[in-house]
């Protein structure tokens, strides 16, 4: 696993982003110090493995949600002009 010092890393931020995904990891060092171990994500560990819709009929959205509380509002802030 190579290891980078932190003004490269912020540097070329992108590339070592690129080797990660090819190569595995990379060890950030401060002042020669490892102080970070930077690995790719596994497709269980990302995003893509939320689920998406999993409330769906468990929730209800007023058909006036955007214009609740208008009148609290109103009265806070006054008419704009």
């Amino acid at each position: 696993m190579k290891m980078v010092n932190m003004h490269e890393a912020k540097t070329h931020l992108s590339r070592l982003i690129d080797r990660i995904a090819s190569d595995g990891g990379v060890i950030i060092a401060r002042a020669g110090k490892p102080v970070a171990k930077l690995v790719p994500l596994t497709a269980a560990e990302g995003v893509a493995g939320k689920r998406l819709g999993f409330m769906t009929g468990q929730m209800h959205v007023p058909a006036d949600f955007d214009r609740m509380g208008e009148g609290e509002i109103e009265a806070l802030f006054g008419s704009q002009p």
